[in-house]
């Protein structure tokens, strides 16, 4: 089924790629009846999580390390790490039972590309990366004050945004951007860096 609906959207993945969402959809169902990690736990709601994680992959361009804040349950990031097991992706989660779970998939699905960080974003280590997303954290002015620190000039932003997308643009004065609409809630705002 996750299959056919990304390869419906031109997303075409190998056979690990499906076969650890599979048990990435299993662990979450597991741990999250215990722990609460997300708002849903069906089956079908997870597999439009995991399509909404991974739609970007279709406009982004290259990267080979992304830096995810507030990762949550793991989207977007630790589904993008599945998606690209050749990209350094670092998930930043302050809360203990979400970071214990996003070890145990990193464990489970032997994610080497997967770094798990215990803390706010602001305080992260400096460290600079190619791609700081986040979904559905605070808005756009806040994410990039707390962000800038990690950033050069090759960086580039991706956030997973709803219906105030447009509103947070013009709040941030935000230039050289470009908006994706998928269906009547998501929005991915893309910022290209100044080399792009």
């Amino acid at each position: 089924m996750l299959k056919e609906k990304l390869n419906k959207l031109d997303l075409n993945f190998d056979d690990l790629f499906y076969e650890r969402c599979e048990k990435y959809t299993a662990l979450l169902q597991q741990w999250g009846k215990i722990h609460n990690l997300t708002a849903s736990l069906k089956t079908e709601e997870i597999e439009n999580n995991i399509i909404d994680s991974v739609y970007p992959l279709k406009f982004l361009n290259d990267f080979s390390s992304l830096v995810d804040v507030g990762t949550g349950a793991g989207y977007p990031g630790m589904l993008l790490a599945i998606a690209r097991p050749d990209t350094r992706v670092v998930l930043v989660e302050p809360r203990a039972k979400r970071v214990a779970f996003l070890n145990f998939v990193k464990s489970a699905l032997k994610l080497e590309n997967v770094f798990i960080e215990q803390k706010r974003i602001e305080d992260l280590q400096n460290d600079r990366f190619d791609i700081i997303t986040s979904r559905a954290v605070t808005n756009t002015t806040l994410l990039l004050d707390l962000t800038k620190r990690l950033k050069d000039e090759k960086t580039e932003y991706l956030f997973y945004k709803g219906s105030l997308c447009e509103e947070e643009i013009k709040e941030a004065q935000i230039q050289n951007y470009q908006t994706f609409r998928v269906g009547t809630h998501r929005n991915y705002l893309y910022m290209q860096s100044e080399d792009s």
